[in-house]
């Protein structure tokens, strides 16, 4: 008897605990705005603008590699005076 007792327990409470949960309601995914001729043209005038302005810094990049190439040759040509002049000062 309390064996029966028992297992229709363990039955009730296996079935409260396999209940299905809530269902979840995703919202319906609204129609993207078709943009319209104008904003086009603003967007593409915008982007000529910024690819303008990008290629008149990547030209100043170029010409500022170009100085700091030209000043570390210099940097090298000092370093073997230098050198030299200590080669020499250690022979006299």
């Amino acid at each position: 008897m309390r064996a029966l007792i028992l297992s229709l327990i363990a039955v009730v409470g296996s079935i409260a605990s396999a209940q299905t949960p809530m269902p979840i309601v995703v919202p319906a995914m609204t129609p993207s705005t078709t943009q319209s001729p104008v904003a086009a043209a603003v967007t593409t005038a915008s982007a000529q603008t910024a690819l303008k302005a990008l290629q008149a810094m990547k030209a100043a990049n170029e010409e500022i590699l170009k100085q700091q190439i030209a000043t570390l040759e210099k940097l090298d040509e000092i370093e073997k005076a230098a050198n030299e002049i200590r080669i020499y000062t250690k022979r006299g």
